[in-house]
Protein backbone atom coordinates (compact mmCIF):
# COMPACT_ATOMS: atom_id res chain seq x y z
CA UNK A 1 0.00 0.00 0.00
CA UNK A 2 1.26 3.49 -0.79
CA UNK A 3 0.75 6.37 1.60
CA UNK A 4 1.15 10.04 0.67
CA UNK A 5 2.90 11.89 3.50
CA UNK A 6 3.53 15.56 4.31
CA UNK A 7 6.64 16.00 6.49
CA UNK A 8 7.10 18.70 9.11
CA UNK A 9 10.81 18.58 10.04
CA UNK A 10 12.16 20.31 13.13
CA UNK A 11 9.01 19.77 15.21
CA UNK A 12 9.14 19.94 18.99
CA UNK A 13 8.17 16.27 19.13
CA UNK A 14 7.62 13.41 16.72
CA UNK A 15 3.96 12.87 15.92
CA UNK A 16 1.98 11.01 13.24
CA UNK A 17 -1.52 12.26 12.61
CA UNK A 18 -3.63 14.80 10.85
CA UNK A 19 -4.11 15.77 7.25
CA UNK A 20 -2.52 18.18 4.84
CA UNK A 21 -4.87 18.03 1.88
CA UNK A 22 -4.98 14.34 1.03
CA UNK A 23 -1.69 13.54 2.77
CA UNK A 24 -0.95 12.09 6.20
CA UNK A 25 1.09 14.52 8.34
CA UNK A 26 4.24 13.24 10.04
CA UNK A 27 6.05 15.74 12.27
CA UNK A 28 9.60 14.79 13.26
CA UNK A 29 12.22 16.39 15.47
CA UNK A 30 15.01 15.72 12.97
CA UNK A 31 16.05 18.54 10.67
CA UNK A 32 15.96 18.19 6.90
CA UNK A 33 19.71 17.62 6.60
CA UNK A 34 21.40 14.64 4.92
CA UNK A 35 18.24 12.54 4.91
CA UNK A 36 17.77 12.63 8.68
CA UNK A 37 14.16 13.81 8.48
CA UNK A 38 13.29 11.19 5.87
CA UNK A 39 14.69 8.38 8.00
CA UNK A 40 12.85 9.76 11.05
CA UNK A 41 9.60 9.82 9.06
CA UNK A 42 9.99 6.19 8.02
CA UNK A 43 10.70 5.14 11.61
CA UNK A 44 7.81 7.19 13.02
CA UNK A 45 5.35 5.81 10.49
CA UNK A 46 6.47 2.24 11.14
CA UNK A 47 6.10 2.75 14.90
CA UNK A 48 2.66 4.36 14.53
CA UNK A 49 1.43 1.44 12.41
CA UNK A 50 3.01 -1.20 14.64
CA UNK A 51 5.40 -2.37 11.93
CA UNK A 52 9.12 -2.90 11.65
CA UNK A 53 11.17 -0.18 9.97
CA UNK A 54 12.08 -2.51 7.12
CA UNK A 55 8.36 -2.83 6.26
CA UNK A 56 8.22 0.88 5.31
CA UNK A 57 10.07 2.16 2.21
CA UNK A 58 10.42 5.53 0.53
CA UNK A 59 9.05 5.52 -3.04
CA UNK A 60 9.49 9.19 -3.94
CA UNK A 61 10.24 12.59 -2.44
CA UNK A 62 13.65 12.04 -0.85
CA UNK A 63 14.35 15.80 -0.76
CA UNK A 64 10.77 17.03 -0.58
CA UNK A 65 8.32 17.61 2.24
CA UNK A 66 5.80 15.64 0.20
CA UNK A 67 6.73 11.96 0.08
CA UNK A 68 5.20 8.71 -1.05
CA UNK A 69 5.90 5.76 1.21
CA UNK A 70 5.19 2.10 0.51
CA UNK A 71 4.07 0.00 3.45
CA UNK A 72 3.93 -3.80 3.42
CA UNK A 73 0.29 -4.81 3.27
CA UNK A 74 -1.05 -6.16 6.55
CA UNK A 75 -4.67 -6.71 7.62
CA UNK A 76 -6.34 -3.51 8.81
CA UNK A 77 -3.70 -1.20 7.35
CA UNK A 78 -6.18 0.98 5.45
CA UNK A 79 -8.19 1.59 8.60
CA UNK A 80 -5.06 2.33 10.66
CA UNK A 81 -3.82 4.94 8.17
CA UNK A 82 -7.27 6.51 7.99
CA UNK A 83 -7.48 6.67 11.80
CA UNK A 84 -4.06 8.36 12.00
CA UNK A 85 -5.07 10.93 9.39
CA UNK A 86 -8.29 11.70 11.27
CA UNK A 87 -6.51 11.93 14.63
CA UNK A 88 -4.85 15.26 13.90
Amino acid sequence: MRVAVRVRPGASRTRVGGRYGDRLVVAVQARAVDGAATEAVLRALADALGLRRRDVRLVSGATSRDKVVEVDDVPGLDEAVRALADAG
